[in-house]
């Protein structure tokens, strides 16, 4: 089979495990579809991820339209008067979603103003829009906290087609989307803003419950400047809290309307997105299965990002698009965006948007702890320059290091040909071959050859990723580089392999490169081979005798590509 015939197949592979998937909808499994066929594995999730992006937002628009046309059916308050209620008169509605819609309601018993939301028409909501409605109204309940909107009853209307209901405490004032639309917060008052809020969260993370779409328009800022966290339609529980487990011991009893923890999963299946693009985690834009408290964390950082500069980190024309910027680049410096932000304010957003989960605050309370140390004008977190936070950050891997997983076992058969190559090199000096012509040839073929047979078996495993071509780039410039240096050679009346040091300091730029895009663990190999090219040039003085420089040079830039190429070679294999 040709390599055209191979990608044909590949590409009606996975054309018909998407076709698959979305036939199944919701009941759909991606782990178990990829887990059947894991020479797609990580293409069908990224475009099953993608798709999953798409359709989540054109289902959002839709409802929204569904709703507008149920609306206008009468006038606004007549959609009221279709609803019984014993105890609740509706007065006006004052908000609504793509779920549903929330009215400002007198209890009559208790003789209060209260916030009252329900699914608009309870006969066009699916069934996972009534749990993930239901489970708000659990997640909620279960919290107190001065920040926190307050759960007050859940209960379902009467008449002949009850519907789901539950009431809160009313926040008169506006969202924090509403103040940001007349531009960003000074330093002080997004810190005073955001701490009490980062508080609250933590508070839900002791519960063991994690938000996923903490945004401005689901905070509510009350007349007095207080802030309240609300919306918990897609809160999902992430472990058991210490008191919530003590609930369950003591066998409490449970309002039979809301769902039982164990069906949580069931809302949501792995692989689908949930959540706002310009304020979702990387993790979540990404279908990761599990969903802890760091994505709320850097959603707190976006939240940040845009009360400094009166927008968020990412933002492109369509969803899809800045799921895409999301996953693939950093936000730009809020000093970059709004020249008037703090440094240290600054400092403190971008640790919390960091994609790697572990160089993000460890929790919301620590992302607190900082905004109330820069209130105080005390040092902070984020400008730690303790030894082990420097060489953790410059070390670790990138979020593109995934991509290695493609080429393990080939950087480990490139280190077997790049060996090979130098010791046939290094018999002809031995020899005494003069001529450059046959290092050219040994070098130019031996070369050429293995790099086409490396692309393809690389093209095999699935489409090039845009930056396997940088890296692919810059690998293809060292082996030209390699090759030119005897034309360069010849140019200088300089006898052959006299310039063969320069190949140690062309490999260590490819790995300087491959650091500051992959994983900082190559800054070890980018030495390594710097340090080799004095040695090489040395070694006939340093040493006497034969002469091994460049086979030394095959030896070390070897290992440099064996022992990562082992490494990503097992993980893929995992």
């Amino acid at each position: 089979m040709t390599a055209s015939e191979h990608q044909a197949a590949h590409d009606a592979k996975l054309t018909e495990l998407l076709e698959r998937l979305f036939e199944e909808g919701a009941a759909a499994d991606i782990d178990a579809v990829c887990g059947e066929n894991p020479g797609v594995a990580d293409e069908l999730r990224a475009l099953w991820a993608t798709a999953q992006v798409a359709g989540l937002f054109a289902g959002t628009v839709l409802s929204d339209e569904a709703e507008d046309r149920v609306a206008m059916l009468g006038s606004a308050s007549s959609v009221p008067l279709l609803v019984p209620f014993d105890d609740y008169e509706l007065r006006e509605e004052i908000g609504r979603g793509g779920m549903g819609v929330v009215y400002r309601a007198f209890q009559k018993s208790l003789a209060r103003t209260v916030a009252l939301k329900m699914i608009v028409r309870h006969e066009l909501a699916g069934t996972a829009e009534l749990a993930r409605f239901r489970g708000e109204a659990e997640s909620a309940a279960r919290l107190e906290h001065p920040h926190i909107v307050p759960i007050y009853e859940v209960g379902e209307t009467g008449g002949a087609e009850p519907r789901p209901f539950f009431t809160m405490r009313l926040i008169e004032g506006q969202t924090l989307a509403q103040k940001l639309a007349d531009g960003p917060l000074d330093g002080t008052a997004a810190a005073r803003l955001l701490s009490p809020i980062c508080r609250a969260v933590d508070e839900a993370h002791s519960r063991g419950l994690v938000h996923r779409d903490l945004k401005p328009s689901n905070i509510l800022i009350d007349g007095e400047g207080r802030p309240y966290v609300s919306d918990f339609g897609l809160a999902k529980q992430f472990g058991q809290s210490r008191d919530r487990q003590g609930a369950i011991d003591r066998g409490a009893d449970r309002n039979p309307l809301l769902p039982d923890d164990r069906g949580s999963d069931a809302i949501t299946h792995t692989g689908t997105i949930l959540g706002t693009p310009s304020y979702m985690a990387p993790e979540q834009a990404v279908g990761r299965k599990e969903i802890g408290p760091a994505a709320d964390v850097y959603s707190l950082g976006a939240m940040l990002y845009a009360c400094l500069t009166g927008r968020p980190p990412f933002q492109a024309a369509s969803p899809a698009e800045t799921v895409l910027m999301l996953i693939d680049h950093d936000p730009p410096p809020p000093r970059l965006v709004n020249p008037q932000v703090d440094r240290d304010l600054e400092l403190i957003a971008l640790k919390a948007l960091q994609k790697p989960i572990d160089l993000r605050y460890r929790s919301a309370a620590a992302l607190a702890d900082d905004l109330d140390a820069y209130l105080a004008h005390e040092p902070i977190e984020a400008r730690s320059t303790h030894l082990y936070d420097v060489l953790s950050r410059a070390f670790r891997e990138t979020h593109h290091a995934q991509v290695l997983e493609n080429w393990g076992l080939l950087w480990m058969w490139h280190a077997v040909a790049l060996l090979g190559l130098c010791l046939v090199t290094n018999a002809l000096q031995l020899w005494d071959v003069r001529s450059r012509w046959p290092y050219l040839l040994i070098w130019t073929a031996g070369l050429g050859v293995w790099a086409a047979i490396f692309w393809t078996l690389r093209r095999r495993a699935g489409p090039v990723t845009f930056v396997e071509r940088q890296i692919a780039h810059a690998w293809a410039g060292s082996m030209v580089c390699s090759t030119l240096l005897y034309l360069v050679e010849a140019l200088l009346g300089l006898p052959v392999l006299t310039l063969s040091p320069v190949l140690g300091l062309v490999s260590g730029m490819v790995f300087l490169i491959k650091a500051a895009v992959l994983s900082g663990t190559f800054y070890m190999q980018a030495a390594a081979l710097f340090a080799v090219a004095p040695i090489m040039a040395l070694w006939p003085r340093m040493l006497g005798g034969p002469n091994f420089a460049i086979t030394m040079f095959g030896v070390v830039s070897g290992v440099c590509f064996f022992f990562p190429g082992l490494k990503y070679w097992r993980q893929a294999d995992r």
